[in-house]
């Protein structure tokens, strides 16, 4: 960084890519908890394990200054991180929440491009048994949201919900139409959920989903691993950019998810 906790001295990345390919190998956690992520195991579906992200991909200005997030375009390549010693994350029915900040134009119909809670094993380990940021238009599980796509949905292992009713469309849950979405995931203790979204460049969260989880999804029996740009099982047809997120232990009330939406509008993104 330039400073500390200041930007993202770039210069210091194009030099030392400069003739050659770059990826990014961990993306360190800036918590006390060191939950640092790097390129996935063999999983079910990438039996050789994940790509690391391609490091000049996912440019974005952030207040005047260059970055990268991490580009996902499988299954071109198969871009997987995965932490599957994390420390502190919620396990079976405990609660938890998470965001991400997205790029809302870059995303695709098929699993799974996910930032959250996933089984330890690499391989589908049963429905409930995880609980991440979906970000897509898929409408395998689900006839998806309103409107036209793409949504924010809950990856809870073995289907991607929108809202608690598999089968049916969820009026509530909108399709977004930001250039950077901020995505939110609210997972309580029994059978609720939550879904918001916000343009990450100005204004306020909505609420996509407020209420029960799908029939067969309570109480849930996360395992704790931390996932990013696949699934629970590495399906590796997901798409998308992540540029920052974090996943709390507990849930946190709305004052504070209203706290982070304005932080992330404040960062000024995309500007």
């Amino acid at each position: 960084v330039s400073s500390p906790g200041g930007y993202v001295d770039i210069s210091v990345q194009d030099s030392f890519c400069t003739g050659t390919s770059c990826t990014i190998s961990i993306i360190y956690d800036q918590s006390p908890k060191k939950n640092d992520l790097s390129k996935a195991g063999p999983l079910l579906w990438m039996v050789n394990g994940g790509d690391e992200a391609d490091a000049s991909k996912g440019q974005i200005k952030v207040n005047g200054h260059t970055a990268h997030g991490i580009y996902v375009d499988n299954p071109g390549s198969n871009v997987a991180y995965r932490n599957i010693q994390a420390i502190g994350l919620a396990k079976g029915d405990e609660p938890e929440s998470m965001y991400a900040v997205l790029d809302g134009t870059w995303y695709s119909a098929t699993c799974c491009f996910d930032y959250g809670n996933a089984g330890t094993s690499g391989k589908d380990e049963g429905s409930a048994t995880m609980e991440a940021i979906y970000w897509g238009n898929s409408t395998q599980f689900q006839k998806g949201g309103a409107g036209k796509v793409p949504w924010i949905a809950a990856d809870l292992e073995n289907g991607m919900f929108e809202c608690d009713t598999p089968g049916a469309i969820c009026t509530t849950n909108m399709a977004i139409t930001w250039a950077l979405v901020t995505a939110l995931l609210k997972g309580p203790s029994g059978n609720t959920m939550g879904i918001k979204a916000g343009n990450a460049q100005s204004g306020g969260l909505q609420t996509m989903w407020d209420g029960n989880r799908p029939p067969g999804y309570s109480p849930m029996k996360k395992t704790g691993a931390i996932i990013l740009g696949t699934s629970g099982d590495g399906s590796n047809y997901g798409r998308g950019t992540f540029f920052e997120g974090a996943i709390t232990s507990g849930n946190p009330p709305d004052s504070a998810d209203d706290a982070v939406q304005a932080n992330i509008v404040a960062a000024r993104y995309g500007q």
